[in-house]
This record gives structure tokens, C-alpha cells and sequence, in this order.
């Protein structure tokens, strides 16, 4: 836009542009940033940033992401992880075994139907669902340390 038409041509003159005799238009008058939130500006803050300020839970300290890594699989999907040469020559006398670990997934979680295929899966932890689900169709639940 060029400068000609614009609003603040309007403005050229006037000493206090708009802005008031009382106040006058200064940098920061409420501080910078979120300076005040629990002080003048504290009711902002509470309408539309509930829960903002304070703590929530228990400190861990030197917590090692290691000993809570348990990667998921639901039975749903528990087929897809066998190869298909494995998923046709399955019957019911030739159960494929599954070891889950070396998929990367530690824990089966019962989610969705299997097919009435019987199927061993070996795997860190199972839900109950899962396991009641797996056994269902004749299938067994090992666990792996």
C-alpha cells in the first residue's frame, strides 16, 4: 500500500496520535512478556490460563527412560507381524510361532479379534484380554524374560 493512503496520514499533527492526553502511548506500560501474570495482571491468567502457575505430581529424580520402555502391539495387528509365507501355511495342526522381542514389541494388549487360526506368541507381558483371547482360539501365550 503506498504510504499516501494510508490511516496514519490521518493522524500527522496531532501530538498525542490517538493515543490520549492521560496515558500517552509508552513501550511496555504492563511490563514485557508474561511479567505480572500473578500479580496486576492476574485475571487475565486465571480466565484463560487456568493451571498455569503452580506444580503438579511427584519429583523423580534420576529417572532412566530404560526400565519403562514396553513398546505395544494389539491383537489386531499381531498377524501382521508374521511374515506371509507364515500367515498362508498356517492351519491348525501347524501353529506359527511369533516372538514378538524380536519385532521390537515387548507387550500384546487384547484389542480386536485374531482369526481362528491358533497362534504362539511369545512375548514380555500379556493382558489378560490377550491372553484369554489368544488361548480362545487355541492358541498359547509364552512368556519371554
Amino acid at each position: 500500500m503506498p504510504t499516501h493512503l494510508r490511516a496514519h496520514r490521518k493522524k500527522r499533527g496531532q501530538r498525542t496520535v490517538g493515543y490520549g492526553r492521560i496515558g500517552q502511548h509508552r513501550k511496555h506500560p504492563a511490563g514485557r512478556g508474561n511479567a505480572g501474570g500473578q500479580h496486576h495482571l492476574r485475571i487475565n491468567m486465571d480466565k484463560y490460563h487456568p493451571g498455569y502457575f503452580g506444580k503438579v505430581g511427584m519429583r523423580y529424580f534420576h529417572k532412566t527412560k530404560n526400565q519403562f520402555f514396553c513398546p505395544t502391539v494389539n491383537l489386531d495387528k499381531l498377524w501382521s507381524l508374521l511374515p506371509a509365507e507364515a500367515r498362508e501355511n498356517a492351519t491348525a495342526g501347524n501353529a506359527p510361532v511369533l516372538d514378538c522381542i524380536s519385532k521390537g514389541v515387548f507387550k500384546v494388549l487384547g484389542k480386536g479379534m485374531l482369526p481362528a487360526i491358533p497362534i504362539i506368541v511369545k512375548a514380555k507381558f500379556f493382558t489378560k484380554l490377550a491372553e484369554k483371547r489368544i488361548k480362545e482360539v487355541g492358541g498359547e501365550c509364552v512368556l519371554v524374560a
